[in-house]
């Protein structure tokens, strides 16, 4: 069918990849990129020898004409950007100079500040349109498939939505007494951020960490949850008919907090540059540097995820309750794709939106969020390819 460039080589795109292997019929080629060549040479000779050609290549995802050089050597169907957030902007030129369609699992925030949203990628809506090329934004659970819940949900169960939760649990116990699950930088910043919300047509900012509930999760149990801001909120709240509320909360466990608090108040968590023997550090990507790569987690994680919405609204004039939810088990993740289930609910979805794009199913000029698509395909991918979701109409409501 045709060809991928998969940008980025960390544990995301290690589970994008593999899936895409697992998927000949859509895809012959993959190729894979980064900074580190060796990174990308050592999950090639892993996968290789089946039906799918797989190649390498360095690339600095920081260098347009770099990415553009690439891409025009390549020439793939798609480019998979599965590199960092700060890397989005680049990637999202070099498809527009080279006429090819992008998709990724995560907003661009700059470098220098802890902002996270579509604001940047939203304003290249005219020129991908004018390419004649579709880019894809958030193609993984949260934001991605909460965003196709929340479509399907509006499509087959609700006139309008008025209320969303996005509950984000993640049951699994690493034995480190403070480790992240995925890139601690992205997650250090996205916690330490002032929380936010939507309501009635704006927004409304927490304090980080301020808003507190207990949840009791399906196959998880019972666990603290908090209100954080999350991009995907900013999307559905556009998207979404009659929306007057939508939060986004994640479980943290006391230890993770607690260790969170102290390096935050002794300055490690800090993303202004300091001067250290002569050389200028981020403290924040110094702690980086120091916490067990999220990568090696896999074997030692066990536990299961946890994440979906529940939406309240109307259907034929009456209230509506429904709630969408996957739960991913970290042991069978390894076993499958020698990676920890958050690496996994990421990068499955990613394949899938890869393949969307790729099959034409989801194909239109321009700049997307993942929710002004038919939400049916993906739902069925969903099922297919590891992440089979489930449903309740009488869910446990969040206060």
């Amino acid at each position: 069918m045709g060809k991928v460039l998969v940008i980025g080589c960390g544990g995301v795109a290690g589970v994008a990849i593999h899936k895409c292997v697992q998927n000949a019929e859509v895809f012959d080629e993959v190729v894979i990129a980064s900074r580190t060549k060796s990174k990308c040479d050592a999950l090639k000779e892993k996968l290789s020898g089946g039906k799918v050609k797989i190649e390498t290549a360095q690339v600095d995802a920081d260098n347009v004409d770099e990415l553009i050089a690439l891409i025009e050597r390549v020439k793939p169907d798609v480019v998979l950007n599965l590199a960092l957030p700060y890397q989005d902007l680049t990637i999202m030129d070099a498809c527009l100079a080279t006429k090819v369609h992008y998709v990724d699992t995560a907003n661009y925030e700059p470098l220098d500040t802890a902002k996270f949203e579509y604001k940047w990628q939203w304003a290249y809506r005219e020129k991908f349109e004018k390419a004649g090329i579709t880019a894809l934004l958030g193609s993984g659970f949260d934001p991605g498939v909460t965003s196709v819940f929340s479509a399907y949900a509006l499509k087959h169960h609700f006139d309008e939505i008025n209320y969303i939760d996005i509950l984000d649990c993640n049951g699994g116990d690493h034995g480190y007494p403070f480790a992240t699950n995925f890139n601690p930088e992205i997650n250090i910043r996205e916690v330490s951020a002032k929380g936010s919300y939507w309501e009635n047509g704006k927004w409304v900012e927490t304090e980080p960490m301020e808003i507190k509930r207990v949840y009791h999760f399906d196959q998880v149990g019972e666990k603290d949850m908090y209100l954080l801001h999350h991009e995907e909120i900013e999307s559905l709240a556009l998207n979404i008919p009659g929306i007057k509320r939508i939060r986004f909360f994640m479980t943290f466990g006391q230890s993770y907090l607690t260790h969170l608090k102290c390096l935050e108040n002794v300055g490690m968590t800090s993303i202004e540059p300091i001067l250290f023997e002569g050389k200028e550090i981020v403290p924040l990507q110094f702690l980086k540097a120091v916490l067990p790569d999220p990568a090696s987690l896999g074997p030692r994680t066990v536990g299961k995820t946890n994440i979906g919405c529940i939406f309240r609204g109307k259907k034929d004039g009456k209230d509506k309750t429904y709630y969408l939810y996957n739960v991913c088990d970290h042991q069978e993740c390894y076993k499958e794709v020698g990676s920890q289930a958050v690496s996994y609910t990421t990068g499955v979805p990613a394949m899938i939106g890869a393949m969307m794009v790729m099959t034409g199913k989801w194909q239109k000029p321009g700049v997307y969020n993942m929710e002004e698509f038919d939400p049916d395909p993906f739902m069925d991918a969903l099922n297919k390819w590891g992440l089979p979701w489930r449903e309740s109409f009488d869910p446990q409501l969040v206060d």
